[in-house]
């Protein structure tokens, strides 16, 4: 199973930094299956302070990615925060299996780059532009780490093996290792219960909460006060509901409790559908 939530995570970060998360868009040239389009808001204690699209298309044998968000509301009038994102990958027996993965950051005069390219869930290379400062607090990253992981926006996508319900308990069990270019770090998910959900345009209906738990493993600083907390915390929820046409879940509310309120991202709109299968020609 491939579990969300690395760019959730980043989410939260973008959020602090001044930007919202959005999330992916098709690879050139693949055969669509299916198809969502959707818009997200993210707020903190109540108060709006993001927005961006999320658009998936996954076909026959690749899919692909890109993302783009910026702050709102009142966060806009103290900090201008954006970000952006792709990434490309194969579909291998119905799994999502990324290759190359790009994003950036931009808050007020700072920016950032991070590329990483993958085979077979093994980090090829990477880079952060500019190079962060050394810190010697900060465990290393060992090529240990960077063997059998996943990019984080293909971590953002729970594939149910089989052919039962898709919305079942046992779709919230499962745990991931996500390289994000700087840290890497485990992410759980347990099954809490169902609720229906409704987006003010497009999908309404049940959605599969679960419980998800960060362990971080590496390229973090132990006593950074924003990773102590997302470790032990014990009450972020994602609500997950399907794509039409494929077995692969996706987040349509993410909620994690903070010092400063309750940080949520939630869709207004969320327009899925299958789309009819093209043959392939030479």
């Amino acid at each position: 199973m491939t579990i969300i939530s690395a760019p959730l995570f980043r989410f939260c970060r973008l959020v602090a930094a001044g930007s919202a998360l959005c999330l992916l868009l098709l690879a050139q040239n693949a055969q669509a299956q299916a198809r969502l389009d959707a818009q997200y808001t993210a707020s903190l204690a109540g108060i709006p302070v993001g927005k961006g699209t999320w658009a998936i298309e996954i076909g026959d044998d690749q899919y692909g990615a890109s993302a783009q968000g910026g702050t709102a509301g009142l966060l806009k009038s103290f900090s201008q925060g954006s970000g952006t994102g792709s990434v490309q990958g194969r579909v291998v027996n119905g799994a999502l299996v990324g290759q190359s993965y790009q994003a950036s950051t931009s808050t007020g005069k700072k920016s950032e780059q991070i590329r990483i390219n993958l085979q077979n869930g093994n980090v090829k290379d990477f880079a952060i532009e500019p190079a962060p400062p050394v810190d010697p607090d900060r465990i290393p990253v060992t090529d240990a780490h960077k063997r059998g992981v996943l990019d984080p926006m293909t971590a953002s996508l729970v594939r149910v093996p089989g052919n039962g319900e898709l919305l079942a308990p046992e779709s919230c069990h499962g745990a991931a290792p996500v390289f994000d270019g700087r840290m890497r770090y485990e992410l759980k998910l347990d099954y809490k219960r169902m609720e229906n959900v409704k987006a003010d345009k497009g999908y309404r209906g049940p959605a599969l909460v679960c419980a998800i738990y960060f362990t971080p493993v590496a390229g973090y600083i132990p006593d950074r006060p924003v990773v102590k907390y997302l470790a032990q915390a014990r009450n972020m929820e994602i609500f997950f509901v399907p794509i039409a046409g494929t077995r692969v879940l996706v987040p349509f509310k993410m909620v994690i409790p903070t010092p400063l309120g309750t940080a949520t991202l939630e869709a207004t709109s969320f327009i899925t559908q299958a789309m009819p299968h093209v043959a392939k020609t030479q």
